[in-house]
């Protein structure tokens, strides 16, 4: 791995990481991780094992445990172990057929996850056996034993962090950091404010910001636990969690008398939440919606644009993968950056579910239900 090139989040210093070439970062050795899984049945030419689905519909009936083809190693190719792979809303979407980016179908489900490298082709350079790494980009297909991947699918990680931090590092992390990098040049002691601040992409804007010194409002449905997610969150580094309901009430005033309105707001919702947040932003303010979960259109009244000048935006970790493609610099930076977090214990993997493969019914059903902050983890 090059040198870190960490950026910084145009203000907010993100800490940076020197390490000399050929070498991976370390993590403080008391963060525990669950060892590697040596895959001595994959070289003894047991069939991978995988959740394919041949046709879109409702995870629950089309997904289906089979053993999948066995590849050939091709020169340029990975012989990899899955060790861990979650189920994001990206993955139920494509299998549902709804996802702007879908895979030829019969397909392996799963666009993010973790794997060790047991065997490489002969042209193959970067890599070799016993890294550790994740998808370069969506549909890879990580819910699966193990498989062959081309190189170039494939970005290496440090062996050494959190398996969990590793399976969920590819898209929630690196969303959450480049919302707060991109838009808006934020400085410590700004604020940004958010909704769906209990999902993994939530989770990671609290911890990033809180490194960064800036501060989060971090909204949240109303739910009969609410105290232990405000808890849960407050541990994080949230500095105010609030309800949607809060939002339009009165006592949202006194939250500003210690910290500025922000500049930022970062929508994952839409409706009448995505509404009452841009209420709060600071005129020539910038909101970035990268998710629907509400499945309702962003509203904002016209006086919002003419008299406060507000910018709407809009993000997707995928075509930011596509626009920088042939920018590695940056990529690496991104990771070496977030990787560094993992190291400081300033970053975390979210709330997670760990569940047996064979278990993968129950892990999708669990996916689907409303009030669920735990993501489900396929231990494979």
């Amino acid at each position: 791995m090059q040198r870190s090139t960490a950026r910084v989040l145009r203000g907010a210093r993100i800490p940076r990481v020197a390490t000399p070439p050929g070498r991976t970062l370390r993590v403080l050795t008391s963060l525990v991780r669950t060892p590697p899984v040596r895959a001595r049945s994959a070289r003894a030419g047991t069939p991978p094992l995988g959740l394919l689905y041949e046709r879109h519909g409702e995870a629950a009936a089309v997904v289906q445990l089979k053993d999948l083809e066995v590849p050939k190693l091709g020169d340029c190719d990975v012989h990899v172990k899955m060790l861990a792979a979650p189920i994001n809303p990206a993955d139920i979407n494509m299998i549902q057929g709804t996802y702007p980016l879908l895979s030829p179908l019969p397909a392996v489900g799963g666009n993010e996850g973790v794997g060790e490298v047991l065997e490489v082709g002969r042209r193959v350079k970067a890599l070799k056996p016993g890294d550790w790494v994740i998808p370069a980009d969506a549909g890879l297909g990580t819910w699966r034993t193990w498989g062959v991947f081309p190189e170039e699918m494939l970005l290496k990680v440090p062996s050494d962090i959190p398996v969990l931090c590793a399976a969920t590092l590819s898209v929630n992390p690196c969303t959450a950091f480049r919302l707060l990098a991109d838009f808006e040049s934020l400085a410590p002691g700004d604020s940004v404010i958010q909704n769906a601040a209990n999902s993994g992409v939530g989770q990671a804007v609290i911890q990033i910001a809180r490194a960064s010194g800036i501060k989060t409002i971090n909204v949240v449905r109303d739910r009969h636990d609410l105290s232990k997610l405000v808890e849960r969150l407050m541990a994080l580094g949230a500095d105010h969690v609030v309800t949607e309901e809060m939002l339009r009430k009165p006592e949202m005033k006194d939250i500003f008398k210690s910290i500025p309105r922000p500049r930022l707001a970062l929508n994952c919702v839409g409706g009448k939440s995505t509404t009452e947040m841009l209420r709060h932003l600071q005129p020539k303010g910038t909101m970035v919606t990268y998710g629907g979960m509400a499945k309702q259109p962003v509203m904002v009244p016209v006086s919002a644009f003419i008299f406060r000048d507000m910018r709407l935006r809009g993000f997707w970790m995928t075509q930011w993968r596509k626009d920088h493609a042939q920018d590695q610099e940056s990529v690496a930076a991104m990771m070496d950056a977030l990787c560094q977090l993992i190291r400081r214990g300033q970053l975390t993997a979210p709330a997670c579910t760990e569940v047996p493969l064979q278990d993968y019914r129950a892990a999708l059903d669990a996916s689907m239900k409303p009030f669920v902050s735990s993501k489900q983890i396929l231990l494979l």
